[in-house]
């Protein structure tokens, strides 16, 4: 009766006091001491019902004052048992857990003891036996007939041979960053395989080779997709049905199948973007618990895993970008959280940098301190780097080697050009086809050691050899007027006012002449860089410039590729345009005179960060010039979700094994209208929300898992696919397989909430389970049907092809640009 009444004068107080502008109570403090928020004993509970209480009449009297006391009680009990939790994977005030937990304790006591196998650990169970079966049907559908095809499929031709340089440590070029490669070279290195397939064309046998060891490490990571995948969606949306569906979705597409059974940089690559998915949505979880040892774990994995995606294909900066912006949202959440001390916000945000950004790079360099330090031999990947890079590759012609130091007349030489990947000087006996300016010798530039790179320097105005050893040794000087003849075809390094035959407005280069005799067209004017008249040309140190001395054109080469009458050689032009740069300076590397001394080249290697950022600029050049070859089979970002044409991985007729790769349709279609589903009722539900509108707790717990979870699903879906648009090198098919494990979890939790909603709404509660449960499983056994259907193209097809009706596939052919 007590309480009662003090709570009553405490609301007949507060109908005093003004209202609050927002209709939230009075803006006075109450002198009410004893009533408080439950679990908050900071908060004054008065505060907030006073605004309440004000608007209602206050009656006198003992029956008013006890049927006051009692409707304050039911409101105080309400509140209790409404008061909210702080929100998962945020950091909450201690006063909030402690409520939640003080509630809690409170609800366990008043209900029935439940026995000691509850529906917790039932669930628990569950989660366990569905990860265990979503594991093993991955794993076995992954790993079913791996040894099929038993010869060289697609790319394996560039990645198992990459492999095999690993092992025999033969240096080579990539443009890709190493660590993919190096895992699949100590994956074949482990399981017996020597190294010695050459890997020379798609449909080799492998014969006795052991190829299964590389194969097994690529379809075991695959494999690892589905659960990785299974306990993201999980994390993200609470559901067994969600996650299952999601597993379901990867499991039969018959594309993510495909790629996970052959040696490729591809389940490299998406392993470890899963694997950073899922470590950062479970350090997410664990941020009501920040610098306990789950919380490092898992946020030092994610740094971990940023550091392999990185090291597999430069597209992983995709992923990095999704962590970086959720880091960035969770420290601008903490910032805002008065609660914390501004001391606990610089740890986290050093805690931040050092797993995300110090440890991923400290292990991306790691890899190339490896690369470097196993590919030690010189191989077909030298003419890509320069010439003191070079000089550090055993097997090299400059490694511990000793050649004349400045360069004289007689000299035979091989000149490379600065610019990173362009390569050495080079002709050949082809001459240029009708139409291409004048029918001479071809002159490109050439990217791999070659008989065809060496030159000889002559004097400009005598056909005398400078070797003769009557001649006295005279030195090429800054300025000087020479000649450079081919020593394979014995024809001058000649230009003229033709115009070149890819670059406009430049000048064709051309060799001509017979046995060195040619034309003025043939004189050139050495010049080195940033030097005066008179000094000598140093090997590998001089950077010079050849100055046409008719035109006054400059030589260099655009980079460009010709095509195939230049053998897909680089254009080598003459410039009217004499700046300065890249293309148009070159060093001697090779430098070959019995009449003078040699040096020892040794002092001439770079350090390792030098090498590191060569690498760097020589892999970022390559990709930019991965241009589409004349009748070369490539797609467009946009055929991609649609699943408009899939990837010949071998086979062509119907007597070959054919393997095509092409998505599951009804998964690829399903995805994408899960898409537009998705920004259809994520901007009704975001809209819903911004107006105010009143949601039972159900829908709004649904909708919060819908937007939050599933939005970070399409920020990973967005953030690996349309980047694709902006860029200019060639595509494949297969760039779009990150998107779709987006897309596809996307998919598991929309449907999984759009059924849960519409059995809210158009069932009781007896029924509301059943008609979600019948949903998933048509979904569930839709997907595998649709698998039952396609898998041949996956396992392989022999036979008629699909145009065919007695073939397997007939009827099948769904789209006309499907090609199986």
């Amino acid at each position: 009766m007590l309480c009662a009444t003090g709570r009553l004068l405490a609301a007949r107080e507060a109908t005093a006091l003004p209202a609050h502008p927002r209709g939230r109570g009075p803006t006075a403090r109450c002198r009410c001491k004893e009533l408080h928020f439950p679990g908050h004993p900071e908060v004054p509970l008065c505060g907030f019902l006073a605004g309440r209480l004000a608007r209602l009449s206050v009656p006198t009297g003992r029956r008013a004052i006890l049927r006051r006391g009692r409707m304050l009680q039911a409101v105080g009990a309400s509140l209790a048992g409404s008061e909210l939790r702080p929100r998962r994977g945020r950091c909450g005030s201690q006063a909030a857990r402690a409520g939640s937990r003080d509630v809690a304790a409170e609800t366990a006591a008043r209900s029935p003891k439940r026995p000691v196998w509850g529906s917790r650990q039932f669930e628990a169970a569950g989660r366990w036996a569905l990860l265990a079966l979503v594991t093993l049907l991955s794993f076995a559908t992954r790993f079913h007939r791996l040894d099929e095809p038993q010869h060289v499929c697609w790319d394996e031709t560039h990645f198992g041979k990459m492999g095999s340089y690993y092992i025999n440590r033969t240096f080579f070029f990539d443009v890709h960053p190493p660590l993919g490669k190096m895992l699949i070279g100590l994956a074949g290195y482990l399981s017996g395989y020597d190294g010695t397939f050459l890997f020379q064309k798609p449909g080799d046998k492998y014969e006795h080779h052991n190829y299964m060891g590389m194969r097994g490490f690529c379809a075991f990571l695959g494999s690892l997709l589905i659960p990785f995948a299974y306990l993201t969606v999980l994390e993200l949306s609470r559901s067994l049905p969600a996650a299952l569906l999601a597993a379901a979705l990867l499991t039969f597409d018959t594309g993510c199948l495909t790629l996970s059974q052959y040696i490729l940089l591809d389940p490299i690559l998406l392993f470890f973007i899963m694997a950073a998915m899922l470590s950062m949505v479970k350090y997410n979880s664990c941020a009501d618990r920040p610098f306990s040892a789950p919380w490092w774990f898992w946020l030092s994995l994610t740094g971990i895993n940023l550091a392999g995606a990185l090291g597999v294909k430069f597209v992983g900066l995709f992923i990095i970008l999704q962590v970086g912006w959720n880091t960035i949202s969770d420290l601008w959440h903490l910032f805002g959280d008065l609660s914390l001390s501004l001391v606990t916000v610089g740890k986290h945000l050093i805690a931040r940098v050092l797993c995300l950004i110090v440890l991923p790079l400290a292990l991306y360099t790691a890899t190339y301190a490896v690369h470097f330090t196993v590919l030690s031999k010189s191989g077909p990947g030298d003419g890509f780097f320069s010439s003191a890079f070079q000089a550090r590759l055993s097997g090299n012609n400059l490694h511990n080697a000793s050649i004349p130091e400045h360069l004289a007349y007689g000299s035979v030489i091989t000149m490379k050009n600065l610019r990173m990947a362009i390569g050495y000087l080079h002709s050949h006996r082809h001459l240029y086809p009708e139409g291409i300016g004048a029918r001479q010798q071809q002159v490109t530039t050439y990217l791999h050691k070659d008989y065809n790179n060496l030159w000889i320097i002559k004097k400009h105005d005598t056909n005398a050899d400078p070797l003769d050893p009557s001649f006295p040794v005279e030195f090429v000087r800054h300025g000087d007027i020479i000649r450079l003849e081919h020593k394979e075809t014995s024809r001058n390094l000649h230009s003229h006012y033709h115009e070149a035959p890819l670059t406009r407005k430049h000048y064709q280069v051309t060799g001509y002449g017979i046995n060195g005799t040619g034309d003025s067209n043939d004189f050139w004017r050495i010049e080195v860089v940033n030097r005066k008249f008179g000094n000598r040309i140093k090997v590998l140190r001089s950077r010079i410039r050849f100055i046409h001395l008719v035109t006054g054109c400059v030589l260099g080469s655009s980079g460009k590729v010709l095509p195939k009458w230049g053998w897909e050689q680089l254009e080598v032009t003459c410039t009217p345009y004499l700046k300065e740069t890249l293309n148009s300076v070159w060093n001697v590397e090779d430098h070959i005179n019995p009449k003078l001394p040699n040096i020892s080249l040794d002092v001439l290697q770079p350090s390792f960060p030098e090498i590191l950022l060569e690498s760097h600029m020589v892999m970022i050049r390559g990709n930019n010039g991965l241009k589409p070859k004349d009748n070369e089979f490539t797609s467009k970002p946009w055929h991609w979700p649609i699943n408009y044409q899939g990837l010949r991985f071998s086979g062509i007729n119907d007597t070959d094994f054919r393997v095509y790769l092409l998505g599951n349709p009804v998964v690829w279609w399903l995805n994408l209208l899960s898409i537009a589903l998705y920004i259809l009722s994520g901007s009704v539900i975001a809209v819903a929300a911004h107006r105010g509108a009143r949601l039972s707790a159900e829908v709004e717990g649904l909708s919060q898992v819908l937007l939050r979870g599933g939005g970070q699903l399409l920020l990973g879906w967005v953030l690996h696919f349309f980047p694709f648009f902006l860029m200019g090198r060639v595509l494949y098919f297969h760039h779009y397989f990150p998107a779709m494990l987006f897309s596809s979890m996307l998919t598991g939790v929309l449907w999984d909430t759009l059924l849960r909603l519409c059995a809210w709404s158009l069932a009781s509660s007896s029924l509301a389970s059943g008609i979600h449960m019948a949903g998933v499983l048509s979904l569930l056994l839709g997907t595998a049907y649709s698998f039952y259907l396609f898998h041949p193209l996956a396992y392989g097809m022999v036979g008629p092809l699909a145009q065919d009706p007695r073939s397997p596939m007939a009827g099948l052919r769904w789209l006309e640009s499907w090609d199986f």
